[in-house]
């Protein structure tokens, strides 16, 4: 994937980035620019925070909702819709494989179904992973069953995007 071409967003779209980040993760993403880019081969809506790919559009019901790529969860690591996984999770995780419950340790009561969530493992805190979760939070932990479909990872192309 290249920069086909890019832009600086104007002050309300930034907003919009901001505060809907803050609403879903409770973080605050503050920096002094914010571009949008188009990518070539690549399906990725994608927002360069200081010039990183910090924050991308996933399609939502009826519009694109902003979210914080891997790189970005990790820069301003969310307090809310944490999926957290044990060790033994972590490179299916990081492979793009869905979240199963055997490897959830905790997810926050917060998390209804449908809602974007991040995904951590316990023994770092790092952050491996964005999803929709399938299930609400309070249902995640248990014995079978996928309950969050991967969107992006560690390692993908999205993760490995340089600008």
């Amino acid at each position: 994937m290249d920069v086909k071409s890019r832009h600086h967003l104007r002050s309300d779209a930034i907003s919009e980035i901001q505060d809907g980040i803050e609403e879903q993760l409770g973080v605050t993403v503050a920096a002094d620019s914010f571009e949008k880019v188009e990518l070539t081969g690549g399906d990725w809506n994608v927002v360069l925070v200081d010039g990183e790919p910090l924050v991308l559009y996933v399609e939502g019901d009826g519009e694109d909702e902003p979210f914080l790529t891997v790189r970005g969860a990790n820069e301003f690591p969310p307090t809310k819709r944490i999926v957290t996984v044990d060790t033994g999770a972590i490179q299916f995780v990081s492979d793009g494989a869905d979240v199963m419950r055997p490897g959830i340790v905790e997810a926050g009561d917060e998390i209804e179904a449908g809602d974007l969530v991040v995904i951590n493992e316990e023994a770092h805190g790092k952050f491996l992973a964005i999803g929709r979760a399938k299930t609400d939070g309070s249902d995640m932990v248990g014995d079978e069953g996928r309950v969050v479909e991967s969107i992006h990872h560690v390692g993908d192309d999205l993760y490995e995007l340089t600008v």
